[in-house]
């Protein structure tokens, strides 16, 4: 299948297709990821996040908002507060920061009472005081379906893949990338017309044992689980899910949104739910 390979939001894409996409098409994707990119990325100097952390305050509410808000409190209460759309501090304090400085730094609990903090109605996002939000436990999968919806006029077979994210319309088999080493599966998925979403703690870490998968809670990275995937009907749910997994209550999630999972701890042991379609090999609980 032709394949177009770029850049964009901190990872590699590839949005596979029958027919090389033509440039209307790459045009409407581009100004979707630009869009998205100018309103949630913390690591732009002058993003939507930005500079309600600098200043707080509303603005008038992104199309995304209030779907995300919504996801960011079931995923809150599943996981007795360890997901929290304001760990942006927390990354920052841990040197995941605008300028991937990646020095350490002292632990910092996100404001368990985040709900009170940001808002979002059908009008406007607003932040109480200065906070800076981060959507990554399911932005990465919202824009993955944003993308795909771009190109839903598209004929035939579509794969859009934002490095580990991704959807299929048709079938895909996909490698479950072995967290301690990359050039070895723990097994493989067929994706079948759905979207099947990942997260590890080998991906974007740092110092002493520093990741991106923070416990709110704490402000410190999570120790059990070594990584995760979800399989949803969208991404943005399988985004999620795969985040929520990290934690107690993120198989009840899966089950209660109707996703399908595989988790691998630290131990080295696989878990997975009952019709998540893939073939492992390794050792399960």
């Amino acid at each position: 299948m032709p394949t177009w390979r770029f850049d964009a939001i901190g990872t590699r894409w590839e949005i596979e297709t029958d027919e090389p996409l033509d440039p209307d098409r790459r045009a409407r994707v581009d100004a979707v990821i630009a869009d998205f990119d100018a309103t949630w990325s913390r690591f732009g100097h002058d993003s939507l996040v930005t500079r309600l952390a600098q200043s707080g305050g509303s603005v008038p509410v992104p199309a995304d908002a209030v779907a995300m808000l919504d996801a960011y409190r079931a995923l809150f209460a599943a996981t007795g507060g360890a997901v929290n759309p304001l760990v942006g501090e927390s990354l920052v304090a841990l040197g995941y920061d605008a300028s991937y400085s990646l020095t350490d730094g002292e632990a910092t609990p996100a404001p368990p009472d985040w709900t009170s903090i940001l808002t979002a109605d059908a009008e406007r996002l607003a932040v109480a005081s200065p906070a800076l939000i981060d959507v990554g436990a399911l932005g990465k999968g919202r824009l993955v379906d944003l993308v795909s919806a771009a190109l839903a006029d598209l004929p035939g077979a579509l794969v859009v893949d934002a490095g580990g994210d991704m959807t299929v319309r048709g079938e895909a088999r996909i490698g479950l990338e072995h967290p301690f080493d990359q050039t070895k599966a723990i097994g493989v998925a067929t994706v079948r017309d759905q979207a099947l979403c990942a997260s590890a703690t080998n991906r974007r870490a740092w110092g002493d044992g520093l990741h991106h998968v923070l416990d709110a809670r704490t402000g410190m990275p999570v120790r059990t689980w070594a990584a995760t995937w979800a399989f949803a009907s969208d991404a943005m749910p399988a985004d999620a899910v795969a985040t929520a997994l990290f934690f107690d209550g993120g198989p009840a999630l899966a089950e209660e949104w109707g996703v399908e999972w595989v988790r691998m701890s630290t131990a080295g042991v696989a878990e997975r739910s009952p019709n998540a379609p893939v073939e492992l090999f390794m050792r399960k609980s």
